[in-house]
């Protein structure tokens, strides 16, 4: 199955907030729809999910416009909306019966959930008396529950601990290996980094950059070295100065390391060679950037226009 948006504009008054976004995903993968506050992501799946209409452009599946009374959409907002003092299992039925589920039905895939989730003893208590992590799984039974087609995470590490953190890696995992369209909406970008596939990244309303994420590293500029000597970092420095990036590195864990510039990358294997004949070298690579790295750069506020709309491909 493919969920496809083709050329979404909405205006909210005289606020152009979306301004033509195109951009597919596919069952069985994970997309990461990333942005800075502000940029448009949450207008989009609000959209997708039929909240409201957009101005102009299509949401469709398999190339046809989404028929929303037979396909699932599962959702995960970043701000929780359940009833505190409901008892757990009456609001997840009520909600799974909403999405047409029999309330037998619904109440045996809750309780499913509740048991992967390592919640079944709080099953009859209210909302209220649980802490923010175990209220988050709570939020998400009301996105699983009812075997949705497409479901979309937003923000859905926040407030957990790392225990459970990865007990919601593995149900991701596990959602998308059962062919599920998952869609990630996150500022940790480790997260969209370890499970997704494919990314579009938006900067005012527009998509400045998107594609197969391994494909956008691959062809990302190829033009800078990291270099680890342990005992030569201040000679390599003091040899190279004209080419050291300053504070490429934060770290504790990357202390020794040190980023140097390429005039071009054809140069690579000779300056590599020189480092290596005059300096004790622990390692030197080719710089490969993060998620992180490619986000601040299409996400700032000085995006250039020669990024705007900029697309990789396989």
């Amino acid at each position: 199955m493919r969920l496809e948006l083709q050329n979404i504009h909405k205006h909210f008054g005289d606020h152009h907030v979306l301004r033509g976004l195109s951009f597919f995903a596919d069952s069985g993968r994970a997309f990461g729809l990333l942005g800075r506050n502000g940029a448009g992501k949450t207008t989009t799946i609000r959209i997708l999910m039929d909240v409201f209409p957009a101005d102009d452009g299509k949401v469709l599946i398999d190339g046809a416009p989404i028929n929303y009374a037979k396909t699932g959409i599962g959702y995960l907002p970043e701000e929780r909306g359940l009833y505190p003092k409901k008892t757990i299992i009456d609001q997840l039925s009520y909600f799974a019966q909403l999405h047409g589920m029999k309330r037998a039905e619904a109440v045996k895939s809750i309780d499913y959930w509740l048991d992967r989730l390592e919640m079944t003893e709080h099953r009859n208590k209210r909302l209220d008396t649980l802490s923010k992590g175990n209220q988050q799984k709570i939020q998400l039974v009301t996105a699983l529950a009812h075997n949705p087609e497409i479901v979309i995470l937003d923000e859905p590490f926040s407030g957990l601990d790392p225990v459970n953190a990865q007990l919601l890696k593995d149900i991701v995992r596990e959602e998308i290996s059962r062919g599920k369209i998952v869609l990630f909406s996150s500022h940790q970008m480790n997260y969209i980094e370890e499970f997704c596939d494919a990314i579009a990244i938006l900067h005012g309303g527009e998509i400045v950059l998107k594609g197969d994420l391994a494909d956008i590293k691959h062809n990302y500029p190829r033009n800078k070295l990291v270099v680890r000597s342990i005992q030569d970092a201040d000679k390599i420095r003091e040899t190279y100065a004209d080419r050291i990036i300053p504070h490429a590195f934060e770290s504790a864990e990357h202390k020794n390391d040190l980023m140097l510039r390429l005039q071009d990358p054809s140069e690579k294997e000779q300056i590599m060679r020189d480092l290596t004949g005059r300096f004790a070298i622990d390692g030197v690579m080719v710089f490969e950037p993060s998620l992180n790295d490619i986000f601040v750069e299409y996400a700032s506020e000085d995006t250039g226009a020669e990024a705007t709309n900029a697309e990789v491909k396989s």
